[in-house]
């Protein structure tokens, strides 16, 4: 068994047009979250966890910003590619616990599908990914309304 801690946060975009990602579920929200790829944190967060169990680096190191591939790509497809690396190591999600950290949007009736989609990228039933919102209760610069942050926890075997 070995277990990877994710952590990723992303401010809000400045204007709009950018649409709000989280788990590879567009989200109805004003504003989206500004990145290289589509900023989804739960799904940053979660590669992170993933890649951390393998000692295969982080997500910055296998997908640079400054690789122009990256742009606008989909985080759930990073995920993808990441875990592909993982299963090439001879190891395969157990369970994954993410905390998403944010004052608005209200996260509940979007967590079902977030855990399909995460799922089916890792292979694995729905009932081994769990998430949670939580907020900041009005305090620093997610209290405000700034951005998102999300905490993964991976065990893998």
């Amino acid at each position: 068994m070995r277990v990877g801690i994710g952590y990723d946060s992303h401010r809000f975009a400045d204007g709009g047009g950018r649409k709000l990602i989280l788990g590879g579920v567009e989200i109805p929200h004003p504003q989206g979250l500004a990145g290289h790829s589509d900023a989804d944190v739960v799904a940053h967060a979660l590669t992170d966890a993933i890649l951390g169990a393998a000692a295969l680096g982080d997500i910055g190191g296998m997908f640079p910003e400054t690789d122009p591939r990256w742009k606008d790509c989909s985080s759930l497809y990073l995920l993808d590619e990441a875990y592909r690396a993982v299963r090439a190591r001879g190891l395969a999600l157990a369970q994954c616990d993410l905390t998403v950290i944010a004052e608005r949007p209200r996260l509940a009736p979007h967590v079902a599908e977030m855990r399909r989609k995460l799922a089916t990228v890792l292979l694995v039933d729905p009932g081994v990914v769990s998430i949670k919102g939580k907020t900041n209760e009005g305090m620093g610069w997610i209290g405000r309304g700034e951005g998102i942050a999300a905490i993964a926890v991976a065990l893998l075997e």
